[in-house]
């Protein structure tokens, strides 16, 4: 990315690959990102045996987001009950470029169920802003306790 002259990255998907797991470990360790997310990072191996888990998972549609052709993040859906959920996490890196703009552009255009919903933090403005970019629209506010006594609020996103 070149901030100097503001040209946006070229950003494209692609299947994600067993050598692009480090860069996504390291991405959901970060503090920020981990709370803005209002998820919890995964140690190393429970991080590896999750990716495995739904690598191996034919109902995880899973892809890389490259930025210039650098890993930038993961964007991916899956079903839970009756809901198709998508989530997204990009690098902190590579926040504020649109990239998560361009990857759930991109990622939508191929996973075509609908409805498809997103679960995002209520203090997630910058994720709130890329949902609603995409045509998403918020149709419920939930609460729950984490395990160690934080409340977080979130909205449903759906499309």
């Amino acid at each position: 990315m070149n901030p100097a002259t503001h040209i946006p990255p070229k950003v494209s998907l692609r299947e994600v690959r067993p050598d692009d797991l480090p860069i996504l470990f390291e991405h959901q360790c970060d503090p920020e990102a981990v709370r803005m997310a209002a998820f919890k990072s995964r140690d190393r191996d429970a991080f590896m045996a999750h990716w495995a888990r739904i690598m191996a998972n034919p109902a995880c549609t899973l892809r890389t987001i490259l930025a210039d052709g650098g890993v930038a993040g993961n964007i991916g859906s899956w079903t839970d009950g009756a809901e198709r959920l998508v989530g997204y996490w990009i690098g902190r890196e590579f926040w504020g470029h649109g990239i998560a703009s361009a990857a759930l552009a991109q990622f939508l255009a191929d996973e075509t169920t609908r409805p498809l919903s997103a679960h995002v933090a209520k203090h997630n403005s910058a994720s709130i802003q890329v949902l609603r970019k995409a045509g998403f629209t918020p149709v419920q506010k939930k609460s729950f306790d984490l395990p160690e006594g934080t409340t977080i609020e979130e909205i449903v996103f759906r499309l």
